[in-house]
């Protein structure tokens, strides 16, 4: 089976996700993990079992034997490194959020179609075993007609890095760290969101991290959203970084006219119950490596096996919203148009 070599570009808290994932493979070989810390990128090499590591970006991306990047790095980096990325005609999946902002995202989808490049951004949610069941019995009309759906992304927050609180650096905060995961999967379950009503706050001036440094907080840790839906459903999605324990992944709750799904909630990964049943049912899942779906998907559109994914404009969607968000919070709540891709 041909190989599609691959450069890991970070060393931060989600390349254990993305190297595990693409251990599960067959297709996949990755070859070199780039940083800005050659101990750091060593280690992580070290331990996945990756040949080499390098701090040099410039000469991994003019390697031959390297077809495709994955750019794990902080938001604010992305663009520069896709372009770098696309000159060298490599396919690309980016870290969510997809660049700092829309005009951002704008930029990087031009620059990738004019070139050819399978340009990917990582959404792992919508690869859960859990979700992909759920959108199937919503399409399958198990539940009825779709009404609406609460949605919840909570975490402690991250306590690795300051760059996360900075809001030169992640203007959104929240919504753009976790929000986006939540605004994903509603979108892959109801179509675009048509217009926003939304509330941020910073609930939490300081935070100490791992190492001991007080860092200010500068953008919102906390968040709340009513989505209104092109096709009529309504969602709430709750979003915050400063939860103790905070959910698992995600919550979510999705409400049709003749049932009920719940994902993630206190009885396991999916619960389903229809109008009439006396109890909940659990369905039986398959069970795969965490992540291989999701990557073999990536090296499936790059190989052609499989049709590309259209991953990229949708992160362009999310972070219109995402934007609509911030509009609408700095306007007291006003319903806000998210605007077209």
């Amino acid at each position: 089976m041909p190989q599609v070599g691959i450069a890991f570009i970070g060393t931060g808290f989600i390349a254990d996700y993305h190297l595990d994932g693409l251990k599960a493979v067959p297709g996949a070989e990755t070859r070199v993990i780039v940083g800005r810390d050659a101990a750091k990128a060593a280690s992580l090499a070290a331990r996945f079992g990756v040949p080499e590591s390098s701090i040099d970006l410039a000469a991994t991306l003019a390697r031959a034997d390297i077809d495709a990047v994955i750019v794990a790095t902080p938001d604010d980096t992305h663009e520069a490194i896709a372009v770098q990325a696309t000159a060298a005609g490599k396919a690309i999946m980016l870290q969510k959020p997809m660049a700092a902002d829309v005009a951002a995202c704008r930029r990087i989808l031009a620059l990738a179609a004019g070139a050819g490049i399978d340009l990917q951004v990582s959404f792992m949610h919508r690869y859960l075993k859990e979700f992909i069941a759920a959108r199937s019995m919503v399409a399958a009309g198990e539940i009825g007609e779709l009404m609406s759906i609460r949605m919840r992304n909570a975490t402690p927050g991250p306590d690795w890095s300051d760059w996360f609180f900075k809001k030169t650096r992640v203007a959104g905060g929240v919504v753009l760290q976790l929000g986006v995961h939540g605004i994903d999967l509603l979108t892959q379950l109801c179509g675009p969101i048509a217009s926003v009503s939304a509330s941020t706050a910073i609930l939490r001036g300081e935070r100490r991290l791992a190492d001991g440094r007080l860092v200010p907080v500068e953008n919102p840790d906390s968040a709340w959203a009513v989505y209104r839906f092109a096709g009529g459903v309504i969602a709430s999605h709750d979003m915050s970084m400063i939860e103790a324990a905070g959910c698992d992944r995600f919550r979510m709750e999705i409400y049709g006219t003749e049932g009920t799904i719940v994902l993630r909630g206190d009885r396991g990964l999916l619960q389903f119950r229809r109008g009439g049943m006396a109890d909940w049912t659990t369905p039986v899942l398959p069970t795969r490596p965490f992540g291989q779906r999701h990557h073999q998907r990536w090296i499936d559109g790059i190989t052609g096996d499989l049709p590309r994914e259209e991953t990229a404009r949708d992160a362009l969607g999310g972070m219109l919203v995402a934007e609509a968000i911030a509009r609408s919070a700095a306007a007291a709540g006003a319903t806000t148009d998210v605007g077209a891709v």
